[in-house]
This record gives C-alpha cells, structure tokens and sequence, in this order.
C-alpha cells in the first residue's frame, strides 16, 4: 500500500510559477513510476507528466511542454511538478499517481496507476 500526499497548490497570477510536491509513504518508492495528473470542472482527469522510477523517462504532455517540468528524488520519496508560465486554462485540481513497475506503462492512461493522492488545487487568475 502507497499514500500520496501532495502538496504546493494555491492561487497564482497568470505567468506566475508553483511547485508541487508529492511525498509518497513506504521504503519502496524506486518502485513506482510516478504521474501528475489534473482535472478541471466538468471536464474528465488528463495527463500532464510522468517520470520513471529511476528518473531517466519523462514525458510532458504537449500543452505544458517547455513549462512544466516533472522531476523526483527517491530519497525523498518525493515527486515534484515545477510549474513556470502558468495560464489561466492550467487551473485545476492536481493529482499525483503511482504506477508499480512492470513490463509495460502507458504513462498518460489513468488506468494504469495503482495509486492516487488527492489532490491539490491550482488556480491561475487572469
């Protein structure tokens, strides 16, 4: 069992930067890939980034690309989404996920994620 716990969210002026956190409870962090998430009223969850377990894969979904950077430290336990230039259309609630390692991971399906946290709300003010 994995508890995710983010945190970093808040209210921010259009061009402005957050980072997010997300601490993961347990010794066996390197065993996970790890997925950001956000879901914005009336609209279902969608991919924003992902990392592997050790750090070496990512992958950004195209409308963040060059903003958002997902980044870990497994000494941590800890996972991070730095978020630069934000817009208005990035306002959302912001999950982290955990994907335990096997043969194959399609990083941007929320189907593929074993665990969830529960959210932390970014909103961007125009």
């Amino acid at each position: 069992q994995v508890q995710l716990v983010e945190s970093g969210g808040g209210l921010v002026q259009a061009g402005g930067s957050l980072r997010l956190s997300c601490t993961a409870s347990g010794r066996t962090f390197n065993n996970y890939d790890m997925g950001w998430f956000r879901q914005a009223p009336g609209k279902e969850r969608e991919f924003v980034a992902a990392i592997g377990w050790s750090g070496s894969t990512t992958y950004v979904v195209d409308s963040v690309k060059g903003r958002f950077t997902i980044s870990r430290d497994n000494g941590l336990n800890t996972v991070y989404l730095q978020m630069n230039s934000l817009k208005p259309e990035d306002t959302a609630v912001y999950y982290c996920a955990a994907h335990r390692v096997r043969s194959r991971w399609s990083a941007s399906r929320v189907d593929e994620y074993d665990y969830w946290g529960q959210g932390t709300q970014v909103t961007v003010d125009s």
